[in-house]
């Protein structure tokens, strides 16, 4: 049994949650800048594209399962050792309203707008491939904010953290000042969840 797995995310938050497990992983990361030579430029947009009438958790698990076989095509094109490949994805919904990252700030303020004073839920869903076996669960979490003021949605999205984060906060980050409850995984809001993802680690022979 091989001793590490790769991890196909560029999340500094989650390779901090797959240490916190104890877990030896390596990155496998698109090319996105033509930093391999020879390998191809993958389109992580269309990957992330939400279909007509989708349901957050059908398209948070079929997002999730389209990045892990772009990772595992990835991983055969450049010849790479063989190892499990875990990726993770994560949404935040509103209702059927499904909330991605924002294009820009004013993308994020009109989320953060629209989220004020509401309850809405973070889905994230986590895939492991080991050989042809594939092992899948998801984390589904729930969480208000406080009615937040166009300052405080200013100063926030001011702060830059909002960019690259589904819904265009960070639970860890400082949105947590305006978070008034949470239920579910933290981890799971944060990225990855750790009991699923140690749950499925366990089943493709890892001790965690």
């Amino acid at each position: 049994m091989t001793g590490f797995i790769y991890l196909a995310s560029q999340s500094p938050r989650r390779r901090q949650l797959l240490d916190q497990l104890g877990v030896r992983h390596e990155l496998l990361l698109p090319n996105v800048s033509g930093e391999v030579p020879g390998d191809v430029q993958e389109d992580a947009e269309a990957i992330e594209a939400v279909l007509k009438n989708e349901a957050p958790a059908a398209y948070v698990e079929r997002v999730t399962g389209l990045k892990l076989d772009a990772a595992m095509a990835r991983r055969a094109r450049r010849g790479l050792a063989d190892a499990p490949i875990l990726c993770s994805d994560t949404t935040v919904a509103l209702g059927r309203r499904i909330y991605g990252k924002p294009a820009d700030a004013a993308d994020a303020a009109r989320m953060l707008g629209e989220l004020s004073g509401t309850t809405h839920r973070v889905l994230t869903a986590v895939a492991l491939q080991r050989g042809t076996k594939r092992l899948q669960a998801l984390s589904v979490s729930q969480v208000r904010f406080a009615p937040l003021t166009p300052a405080q949605i200013g100063a926030y999205v001011d702060s830059g953290e909002p960019m690259g984060k589904a819904g265009a906060y960070a639970v860890q980050g400082r949105a947590a000042a305006h978070i008034a409850h949470m239920s579910g995984s933290y981890s799971g809001i944060m990225g990855l969840p750790l009991y699923e993802t140690a749950q499925l680690l366990r089943a493709a022979g890892f001790a965690v």
